[in-house]
């Protein structure tokens, strides 16, 4: 796109690629994914299944003093996405109620 423009890369409006990353990040994101997701009807999604918690720590060989900072961000991840998904099923019903 740059080619056809152009214009100049700005790298300062570039989003971060997965690399740019620490690696303690890439796995809470692979962790989180891998987690099953609460979903209910009329409620929608409601947060992450922990079950399976420690058997990824144990695959992702993530030590001690990493678990918490690593469940800092699963919990963060999993509040976001419970938060987008509030918005997109209030979206909805007040999208119902208008007809």
């Amino acid at each position: 796109m740059v080619e056809q423009t152009g214009e100049e890369i700005d790298w300062e409006k570039c989003p971060p690629d997965l690399e740019d990353f620490p690696s303690s990040v890439v796995d809470a994101l692979n962790i989180f994914h891998s987690l099953g997701n609460k979903v209910y009807p009329e409620i929608g999604y409601i947060g992450k299944d922990y079950t399976n918690t420690d058997i990824l720590f144990k695959l992702y060989s993530i030590e001690k003093y990493q678990k918490d900072w690593i469940m800092e961000l699963l919990l963060f991840l999993e509040n976001e996405t419970v938060n987008e998904s509030q918005r997109k099923l209030k979206a909805e019903y007040d999208k119902m109620k208008r007809k």
